[in-house]
């Protein structure tokens, strides 16, 4: 019988760009959901911190210093989980990088294969290398943050704009090539929240005005349940509502 405190006990969940934000809040509430977490991100003190926060709600965690441009460490992470569990529960693929704001004339080659290499390529060797441990799951979960930005194209946001419509499709072809098995794969667009990419992009915006991403955290429990059923769409944070990629246009 599943604890309604823990519905999550027993599971694992991998977290990549989780030593802050919306990554750092995903972690902890799986944690608290009862989940072992796998945590993902560059800076080793970040994820140490995590590991504390972690501890603190009952939970445990495996600290991985990770660039995820380094595709061949993901595969060796996929390996180390095969080896210790056999199988891989949830993966939420947090991680992106905004890029330059600037006209697409004006993005520089390296950052434009930047953006791409975060937002888009290193998701699809997550799946490539996690595909089979979710399939040994009888509840694998991906959930990969999108962008209203992929849908909405606005000056200025091109590299950012292109690589989650990229993603989105990603995620999408995902879905459909799991969908008579126990996988499901969502996309989950934060909209507005307090966060240093927020701010980056976002000035001279008040940060008080928006939610947190501890508000949404708990709606990723809700992605990484066994009891979700959806795959293929969009869970829109701003709408609590879940949409097909036509009804997001």
């Amino acid at each position: 019988m599943i604890d309604p405190q823990k519905p999550l006990a027993g599971r694992v969940a991998v977290v990549t760009g989780a030593s802050r934000g919306i990554g750092r809040a995903a972690a902890l509430a799986l944690a608290e959901a009862g989940a072992h977490i796998v945590s993902v991100a560059r800076t080793q003190g970040a994820l140490e911190e995590l590991d504390d926060a972690v501890r603190a709600v009952g939970s445990s965690a495996t600290l991985v210093p990770l660039d995820l441009t380094d595709y061949d460490a993901i595969d060796r992470l996929g390996a180390g989980l095969h080896e210790r569990w056999k199988r891989l529960d949830i993966v939420v693929g947090n991680a992106g990088i905004l890029g330059n704001l600037t006209p697409l004339g004006h993005v520089t080659p390296k950052t434009w294969t930047q953006v791409m290499d975060i937002n888009v390529t290193a998701n699809w060797r997550l799946i490539r290398s996690f595909d089979p441990l979710l399939r040994m799951s009888d509840a694998g979960r991906a959930i990969f943050v999108t962008s209203g930005a992929a849908q909405k194209c606005k000056a200025y946001w091109g590299p950012y704009s292109v690589s989650k419509a990229a993603l989105d499709a990603l995620v999408r072809t995902y879905a459909a090539e799991t969908e008579t098995t126990p996988v499901r794969a969502m996309l989950l667009n934060p909209g507005p929240l307090r966060t240093d990419m927020r701010r980056a992009a976002m000035p001279g915006e008040d940060p008080e005005t928006l939610r947190t991403p501890e508000d949404l955290a708990p709606h990723i429990v809700r992605l990484a349940s066994p009891a979700w059923t959806e795959t293929g769409k969009i869970f829109d944070f701003p709408s609590d509502r879940v949409l097909t990629p036509q009804m997001a246009r």
